[in-house]
């Protein structure tokens, strides 16, 4: 999930890119799988500001440690105007812990969409 500032509704309730990424979360459904391993990483461009929501089954195998690892690497690359390099960076260290955890054959079909969404 990428946006470009807060604005309308987020930006009066004065909500952090945290509180906005889980708002987000929730909206999107992402915790509805099977197993609870959706994952939302969200970008708000303006701030540089990188988040990721982890469902509890996948956050249960990974840890608080392994979502900060990412999005600091990410914001690393942000702030070195690598925008695409830290973005696909970031997805596939998520994808990788998915895999670890939750294989092709584990899950079955992936229940959730893997583009990125502009809003």
């Amino acid at each position: 999930m990428v946006e470009a500032s807060l604005d309308g509704s987020p930006l009066w309730q004065g909500q952090s890119a945290r509180e906005r990424a889980v708002d987000l979360f929730a909206q999107l459904r992402i915790w509805d799988t099977e197993h609870n391993s959706g994952v939302l990483i969200y970008v708000l461009l303006a701030d540089r500001a990188v988040e990721i929501v982890a469902d509890r089954g996948i956050h249960a195998c990974c840890g608080s440690e392994a979502w900060s690892r990412i999005c600091a690497e990410m914001q690393r690359q942000f702030g070195d105007r690598r925008f695409a390099e830290g973005s696909v960076a970031g997805a596939r260290s998520v994808g990788e812990l998915l895999m670890q955890h939750f294989p092709r054959g584990f899950a079955g079909a992936n229940e959730l969409p893997d583009r990125p969404v502009l809003l």
